[in-house]
């Protein structure tokens, strides 16, 4: 069996003691993390090391930031999602490890809508949608993993009406992703709790999180070839009660070794 999660740990500096903590927890062992913070030389790597993780890491001096950790020995795709040459966003890493290909990626948030940023997110679906269509076509067994800044549905939202106009769950974008999963890709979490209001999500603001105010916006999308080796999967939501926390939980299934 292989546990593979993900994790916004929305500043890997600030948050390092969490992540280290979770990870003794519940070791997982392959973990994509996004919303580093943290320029390339910034990166706690002695830190992770010495957790038992190998990783693969593309920093970004402001906000965005994406690596992959792994108890496996991890070979490097691509760093950069194909299609425009002008994006130097640190949002997406595409790695094989033990003989998956991961995407990890940081999707656009897109606010405020309308404007230049909500444009940027639909440009970047599209060149995600664009390289998903090419790796299936590989018919190799994918992950497409991380914090999509997408609400799929109503029943990912603790108030749909509120999030009309926004870019998360802009119809524009909700109509994205079902296009995405129309490719053949299965939304694990949703499949694993097809009727439960589960989130990934609570925001720091209102008391978000004691009130389960919550958004799903990390998924974990599997490959055809993947969809009958899916055990369990769950979101660790108590990580997100701790102190210095990040606003979203860890989200993680489990395969069957093939």
């Amino acid at each position: 069996m292989i546990k593979i999660a993900t994790y916004n740990i929305n500043g890997i500096n600030g948050r390092l003691p969490v992540l280290l903590r979770w990870l003794k927890e519940e070791s997982p062992d392959v973990v994509c993390l996004q919303e580093l913070k943290a320029p390339q030389e910034r990166f706690p790597i002695q830190a992770i090391t010495d957790a038992g993780y190998k990783a693969v890491w593309h920093g970004e001096k402001s906000w965005n930031g994406v690596a992959v950790l792994s108890k496996y020995d991890i070979t490097e795709v691509s760093r950069v999602l194909p299609g425009d040459k002008d994006d130097t966003h640190s949002r997406y890493l595409e790695v094989i490890v033990n003989q998956l290909v991961i995407c990890c990626l940081y999707l656009p948030n897109g606010n405020p809508y309308p404007g230049p940023k909500f444009d940027y997110k639909i440009n970047w679906i599209k060149r995600l949608t664009k390289r998903t269509k090419a790796l299936l076509a590989m018919e190799i067994p994918v992950i497409l993993i991380g914090d999509f800044n997408i609400i799929p549905t109503e029943i990912d939202t603790y108030k749909p009406e509120k999030y009309t106009d926004n870019a998360l769950f802009r119809i524009e974008v909700r109509k994205a992703f079902e296009d995405l999963i129309a490719q053949g890709w299965l939304d694990t979490i949703r499949k694993l709790f097809p009727d439960q209001k589960v989130y990934t999500f609570w925001d720091y603001l209102r008391h978000a999180y004691s009130r389960n105010a919550g958004l799903r916006l990390d998924h974990i999308l599997l490959s055809p070839l993947l969809e009958d080796r899916l055990l369990e999967g769950g979101i660790d939501r108590h990580v997100r009660s701790w102190e210095k926390t990040s606003d979203h939980a860890p989200v993680w299934i489990c395969l069957k070794e093939q």
